[in-house]
């Protein structure tokens, strides 16, 4: 089993940056990848992007590419995410993911909720 606790979050204005981490820990070495969701409220969980923990190889979103950047520590246990020029709607509980497929998440963090002022 894997257990990941996500960090920040929280109330940001529109325009500013944000920065989350997971923390993964347990069986890490059973993980190939991480990535970020996002769920706003009346909405499906979307992909924010994921990292391939072998070879660092990343994948944003449409949505936000251009504004994000997904990253790991040295010791591929602690998965980050910096999102850029914030916009309202970005607001949304995000979600840290693990596993071995980004398509098939096998693990879920408990979410962190952002908020976006205008």
């Amino acid at each position: 089993q894997v257990q990941l606790t996500e960090f920040g979050g929280g109330l940001v204005q529109a325009g500013d940056s944000l920065r989350l981490s997971c923390k993964a820990s347990g069986r890490t070495n059973t993980i190939t990848v991480m990535g970020w969701h996002r769920q706003a409220p009346g909405k499906e969980r979307e992909s924010v992007g994921s990292i391939n923990l072998m070879g660092d190889t990343t994948y944003y979103a449409p949505a936000v590419n251009g504004r994000v950047a997904i990253s790991t520590n040295n010791a591929k246990n602690t998965l980050y995410l910096e999102l850029n020029n914030l916009k309202p709607e970005d607001a949304a509980v995000y979600y840290c993911a693990a596993g071995d497929t980004p398509t098939r998440y096998t693990y879920w963090g408990q979410g962190t909720l952002v908020t976006v002022s205008s």
